[in-house]
């Protein structure tokens, strides 16, 4: 009996839309709209055609509002034959990670060659929910629920935000406000220089808004540019009274699409590819939903195990801010470099449009290394209800 081939997984390319506050210069753009730009640049980077791709898998978390079948919506409005499968995926902020190792792990098992794979998200444009209406109110007060808070946001066990269970756990480690807040700036600080530089402009594809007005190009992460650093210290605890977190040292509500074309070994040599990296493993991990924010160290610690590595045989980390704290943590608890960690800064400064944010610190991870002249990488984030997963990559 012949032995099995092992499959090589690719990353040809990537590209993402530029990141947009809330009510910002993208909120005239539903999710798919912004899928789709995402999707049209990687492919255009990854100098793959709509004919070659095989399938197409994209994250949205608060999909109520954007239209049927939101990933279908993207991969048409990216020219995409009529004939390429399409699936939205929802696994909280790891979306548009979870989309890549369902990739992977397709291409891995043969069932595809080349396969777009990322996530999107409007968080401006998360409508309001009405229960109950359907069978009628009868009388006495009704009750109205923020999509974005209800589905995205918040705890589906206990009821309680995201940021209250961070707090708590902040509370239990220790973590002073100076800290955080000083972090918080830190990431600010990287991702004005990397804009001002032009670090990441390989991975960005500009937005056309189309108005009455005219058009206006959106070309840059919107809030870094809109941030004051001297007011961190001033702002008021967002979950408790007297607590440490707040709106400047979490992550901000944002918009954004980030894709990742991926490609089988075969796929690369048949067609004549140029791949970017390859992934060379990924994990998942659950813990307690109230613990998701110390998730990714288990993630790691897994990955790193499953590979054979030590912190040390990782170049650079992409470790998502959903909280200053989870970041910091991830640092401390696993003894790592804070110097290789979101080089370019994180989600406290850049934003964090939850089904986007997976795919787009793998692509951003790929930019880092490539600019860097760096080999080796390892992205990873929490995700609501207690998960985290992480994917390692080697540039090729």
């Amino acid at each position: 009996m012949s032995q099995a081939v092992e499959k090589n997984v690719y990353i040809v390319a990537g590209s993402r839309t530029p990141m947009g506050g809330l009510d910002g210069s993208l909120a005239s753009q539903k999710a798919p709209q912004l899928g789709a730009v995402a999707i049209t640049g990687a492919l255009a980077r990854a100098k793959v055609s709509v004919e070659q791709v095989d399938e197409v898998y994209m994250g949205c978390v608060l999909a109520a509002g954007q239209g049927q079948a939101p990933a279908r919506q993207a991969a048409l409005g990216a020219g995409l034959p009529m004939g390429v499968p399409c699936t939205t995926v929802n696994k909280m902020c790891g979306s548009g990670m979870q989309t890549t190792i369902m990739g992977y792990n397709a291409i891995k098992a043969g069932s595809a060659n080349v396969m777009v794979c990322g996530g999107m998200e409007s968080m401006t444009n998360a409508p309001y929910l009405l229960p109950k209406v359907r069978q009628g109110m009868r009388m006495g007060h009704g009750q109205m629920l923020d999509h974005m808070f209800f589905d995205g946001l918040e705890d589906a066990y206990k009821g309680g935000l995201m940021g209250s269970f961070a707090q708590g756990t902040a509370d239990d480690y220790g973590l002073s406000r100076e800290a955080m807040d000083n972090f918080a700036i830190g990431s600010l600080s990287k991702a004005n220089a990397a804009i001002a530089n032009g670090d990441l402009d390989t991975e960005i594809t500009a937005v056309d808004i189309v108005s009455r007005k005219g058009t206006t190009t959106v070309t840059v992460d919107e809030q870094p540019g809109q941030a004051r650093i001297d007011k961190i210290p001033q702002l008021r605890a967002a979950f408790k009274k007297d607590g440490t977190i707040t709106a400047a040292n979490a992550s901000s509500i944002s918009d954004g699409a980030s894709a990742l074309v991926l490609a089988s070994s075969e796929a690369v040599e048949q067609q004549g590819l140029t791949p970017t990296a390859r992934i060379l493993g990924v994990q998942s991990f659950a813990r307690e939903p109230n613990e998701f924010t110390i998730a990714p160290i288990g993630a790691i610690e897994g990955l790193l195990t499953k590979l054979g590595w030590q912190v040390a045989d990782v170049d650079l980390f992409e470790i998502n801010e959903a909280f200053a704290m989870v970041t910091m943590l991830a640092i401390s608890e696993l003894g790592l470099d804070a110097n290789k960690v979101n080089v370019y800064g994180g989600a406290c400064a850049q934003g964090h449009p939850i089904g986007s944010t997976g795919s787009r610190i793998i692509l951003t991870l790929m930019t880092a290394l490539k600019n860097k002249g760096l080999k080796r990488g390892v992205a990873a984030l929490c995700i609501g209800g207690g998960e985290a997963t992480a994917v390692a990559i080697e540039l090729v």
